[in-house]
């Protein structure tokens, strides 16, 4: 993945989120000098497998388990002190060593108490389907100016003029809501002051540590949340998370040169998933939805909410392809698909008379959409020992070729398993 040209690269999702960017970024960062997260918060959850232990990272990018990796959380991420630490102790208490290698951007948003209160009551919250952790309202207040970032700490006084104005606006905000839950400036204030030594030893100009990095010829690798078609801008708005979850937003998060960024590494699973509400237009029928749900333990790592299950949707894929320039693609999960009997892949959208190839921006398109598929029949027996393509029965490369050549991005990387030597690396290179 690295090379000599290669040096920086995005790893994202490339459709609903889930896909397991995790266990990519953890088998990319053993060979990654610094691994930055750039955005989203505390909802994120990414499970690593290594022997028999399992971690789930919220916050904490997953090169944090790989010694001598430095890892970071960069300013375009809310970030949640309390859960930090939290995630930071658990880390240490299975003898991973964080001192000294874990840094958070200065400029990074706090998500507050009284966001994850307003968040809970807000009924337009539980119409998406967020979950409750305060992301999105932490986010409306940044991008209204009035948000309290890391570096607000260091300032006692400004700190609590920033906290009273928080907690007037939150509880008028509960009170519309019909909540009888108040905030409190005073146990704001003493929460925010409690963690405040701590949280101010791990505070860094983000941005200027990586450029310093990239300049020194470091090997870079940036993480995101989330999935391409959950972005603020490009996904299925409204039902989408508040930030930028693209690749364009890796830059903007970290705080570098778009320039820098020299390779994009997309995630998909071999079939789709989506948490929550909005469009899921390779939705399956039960009890198909149940079967696969289960096959592949789709659960949220941080809720345990079931995810919905879908046959790999094309025209998703090659859609964040476009928007985010991917070099290369990681499918994972093909393990799950295993034992069925034939497989789907959807090529386009039937709405009335016409048949949409490209990802509409339309809402009302997509909910009287029919996928468009194309059949394959399944392999019917297992992949999780295939360490090479080769090794993979030619129901499943037949089936992984057309993927490719429908997303119109070569494959990079395919998993079938949940540990770290269960992936098959197919090219070298997807600079």
């Amino acid at each position: 993945m690295f090379d000599s040209t290669t040096r920086t690269v995005v790893v994202v999702g490339a459709q609903w989120g889930d896909e397991g960017k995790g266990k990519l970024v953890d088998v990319l960062a053993e060979r990654a000098d610094w691994v930055v997260r750039y955005q989203g918060g505390a909802n994120a959850g990414h499970t690593v497998h290594i022997g028999d232990k399992s971690f789930i990272l919220h916050q904490i990018p997953s090169g944090i388990l790989h010694p001598g990796v430095r890892c970071a959380i960069g300013n375009g991420v809310v970030m949640d002190p309390e859960t930090l630490f939290t995630e930071i102790d658990e880390l240490i208490a299975d003898g991973v060593d964080v001192e000294g290698r874990l840094y958070v951007s200065e400029r990074a948003h706090l998500v507050m108490p009284y966001h994850k209160l307003v968040d809970k009551a807000s009924a337009a919250s539980k119409a998406i389907g967020t979950t409750g952790r305060g992301i999105g309202p932490a986010y409306e207040d940044k991008v209204a100016r009035r948000g309290v970032r890391v570096l607000d700490l260091r300032n006692v006084e400004r700190l609590r003029e920033l906290v009273t104005l928080g907690v007037d606006r939150a509880n008028a905000q509960l009170e519309r809501s019909g909540s009888d839950v108040r905030a409190s400036v005073d146990e704001t204030m003493a929460t925010l002051q409690a963690l405040a030594p701590r949280l101010l030893g791990l505070a860094e100009d983000v941005g200027l540590c990586v450029h310093r990095a990239i300049k020194n010829g470091a090997a870079i690798l940036l993480e995101g949340a989330q999935g391409s078609l959950l972005d603020i801008d490009h996904g299925t708005y409204p039902f989408v998370t508040s930030s930028n979850t693209t690749v364009g937003g890796a830059a903007t998060g970290v705080g570098i040169s778009p320039m820098a960024l020299q390779s994009a590494l997309g995630v998909v699973k071999a079939y789709t998933t989506r948490v929550g509400n909005g469009p899921l237009p390779t939705e399956l029928e039960e009890p198909l939805q149940s079967h696969v749900r289960q096959l592949g333990h789709e659960f949220g790592a941080t809720t345990g909410r079931p995810r919905r299950c879908g046959w790999f949707d094309g025209v998703v894929v090659r859609y964040a392809a476009r928007v985010n320039g991917l070099t290369g693609l990681a499918i994972t999960k093909l393990d799950v698909l295993d034992t069925l009997d034939e497989l789907a892949v959807c090529t386009g959208y039937k709405v009335g008379n016409e048949v949409y190839t490209e990802f509409p921006a339309d809402l009302s398109l997509l909910e009287k959409a029919e996928p468009v598929y194309e059949w394959f029949p399944g392999w019917k027996q297992s992949t999780q020992d295939a360490r090479s393509l080769s090794d993979l029965p030619a129901a499943a490369r037949a089936y992984l070729d057309r993927l490719e050549s429908l997303c119109e991005t070569p494959i990079a990387f395919v998993s079938v398993g949940t540990r770290r030597d269960q992936i098959i690396g197919v090219h070298a290179t997807v600079a």
